[in-house]
């Protein structure tokens, strides 16, 4: 016969047990967080140089350690420790950052044409032109001519898809658009 779990004694005190050590995981997080945490956004701060990335690190850290709580059992001195836990975590954020953007400039140095294909020898000759313009373009320019032009989509779109201020949106474009024309005017004038 099945005997429900809050019949069975040495149930209920397993969750007891459990539910205090959560109790006081959590008193020894808040502690942990009152008694350092202006230290090690301060260390963040001067180590990742920005407040976003400072935040997101120390919540990282904060968060892995109401995770794991077994980790500071074995800290000799907890600020070193929590220091270390800050610094790597830091270290990752900047190797992940450091990846990405490696990943997305070499993304945007691969001349991948928008255009359809053609056999008109002078529509080729002014697509080559106009890639090898939009290739010397910043990528943030690129990728905001890019969306207005070939994706039709309005700076208030480009804003929200880029995740940057309207304003910053459309100037990208307008200096994108300005560097085109720089970049395209020899061959204008040659084609003429």
């Amino acid at each position: 016969m099945l005997v429900p779990d809050r019949f069975r004694p040495e149930v209920g005190c397993v969750r007891e047990r459990a539910a205090k050590e959560t109790m006081a995981d959590d008193l020894q997080l808040e502690r942990l967080y009152d008694e350092h945490a202006q230290a090690l956004f301060a260390f963040l701060l001067n180590f990742t140089r920005d407040e976003d990335d400072t935040r997101d690190t120390l919540q990282e850290v904060f968060v892995k350690l109401a995770r794991q709580p077994h980790l500071l059992s074995e800290a000799r001195e907890e600020r070193a420790f929590l220091i270390r836990l800050a610094h790597n975590a830091a270290i990752d954020l900047m190797r992940r950052r450091s990846a990405r953007q490696r990943r997305h400039e070499e993304a945007g140095a691969e001349p991948v044409s928008p255009f359809a294909a053609t056999t008109d020898p002078d529509e080729v000759s002014f697509r080559n032109e106009l890639l090898a313009a939009l290739g010397n373009l910043p990528p943030e320019q690129r990728a905001v001519v890019h969306l207005k032009l070939w994706e039709g989509l309005t700076f208030e779109e480009i804003a929200a898809t880029l995740a940057i201020p309207l304003n910053t949106a459309a100037s990208r474009y307008r200096y994108g658009l300005d560097k085109l024309r720089a970049l395209l005017r020899p061959f204008y004038e040659e084609i003429r």
